[in-house]
């Protein structure tokens, strides 16, 4: 994975795309094929809640503002070495998951977030997200400050959401030049949450998740914002089964922003949609391709729950109803 760079993007929107479900032997991504191969599991760390009050005084926090198309927000940086004791390392499976990095992903969700709502086909406003592996949170704080109602925040590791996660909200908050920033001031008085841990398991201090809600119908997030999160095969699984358990029905709506391909480590948005497409209870659109000729190919892609309606002739059965969305109108990151 590489991280962001400031190079000239051109993006694209193909006309009509396809593609095969892949087999778990003839997908040309080596050991992660067999399962038999890989490195034994280890423990994932409990699932808590972090409060805002848990910010890591000690490790010394400096940003440096991100300009996305005439929006500017503040992106965190910390010292991994200081963190984790990890220097020049991406990826550590059960210890550290790259949260102290900022992917091209979380910006590329960002421009087509901002896009789809010039386009008037969502808002926020109102609304109750969700980001999981939200590192910086730049698509959650995005969120917060286009009137979402909550923004709830999780990531792998406490250490990211205590030492970088949070602190980078608050610096975003008192951003003076933005203009919603006198309306939140502190993440202390408004509904915003962090919560660490495996997507195995975290559903459980979710306070949205259908079985925390007397009322299944007011359960679930309206939106789950997620970037960079498909990239290894072994946790896309559970990262689908949190992401059906979160999200509302039948209106709540995913997007996610990942490259094409993980060489490596054998995920990818490809990966990723093979997964749910098996399932067959969520549609899925392509909203952008992202191409700048020397790294991988990103995109982005919205889900949302397919729409089933009684069927006259076959009262007893149902019919999956005609998807709603135009793919010849989805709006394209710019």
């Amino acid at each position: 994975m590489a991280a962001t760079n400031s190079n000239s993007e051109n993006v694209q929107k193909p006309s009509f795309e396809t593609f095969q479900l892949f087999s778990s032997t003839a997908s040309g991504f080596g050991i992660f094929d067999d399962p038999a191969q890989q490195a034994p599991s280890i423990p994932p760390p409990p699932c808590v809640e972090v409060l805002p009050s848990e910010v890591h005084s000690s490790v010394k926090h400096s940003v440096e503002s991100v300009n996305l198309d005439g929006i500017t927000l503040l992106k965190g940086r910390v010292n991994t070495q200081q963190v984790f004791g990890l220097s020049n390392s991406d990826l550590v499976p059960g210890k550290y998951e790259g949260g102290l990095k900022l992917w091209e992903g979380s910006l590329d969700l960002i421009k087509a977030l901002r896009c789809d709502i010039k386009s008037g086909l969502i808002s926020f406003g109102g609304k109750r997200v969700l980001e999981l592996g939200c590192g910086h949170g730049l698509p959650g704080i995005f969120a917060l400050f286009e009137g979402a109602a909550a923004v709830h925040f999780q990531d792998f590791n406490a250490e990211v959401l205590r030492c970088l996660t949070i602190p980078n909200l608050n610096s975003n908050l008192s951003n003076k030049s933005h203009p919603l920033s006198s309306n939140l001031t502190n993440c202390d008085k408004i509904d915003v949450h962090f919560y660490a841990g495996d997507w195995n398991e975290v559903d459980k201090l979710l306070p949205y998740v259908a079985t925390h809600v007397e009322d299944n119908q007011n359960a679930g997030y309206d939106f789950i914002l997620m970037a960079e999160t498909v990239y290894s095969i072994n946790s896309l699984q559970n990262l689908y089964n949190l992401i059906k358990k979160c999200l509302r029905h039948p209106d709540g709506t995913l997007y996610f922003a990942a490259k094409k391909y993980y060489f490596g480590v054998g995920g990818g948005t490809r990966r990723f949609l093979s997964v749910v497409e098996k399932d067959g209870v969520m549609a899925s659109s392509l909203v952008a391709e992202i191409t700048d000729g020397s790294s991988n190919v990103r995109e982005v892609w919205r889900l949302k729950p397919k729409i089933w309606r009684k069927e006259k002739a076959n009262p007893c059965g149902f019919k999956e109803a005609k998807s709603s969305i135009d793919d010849s109108s989805i709006a394209k990151a710019p």
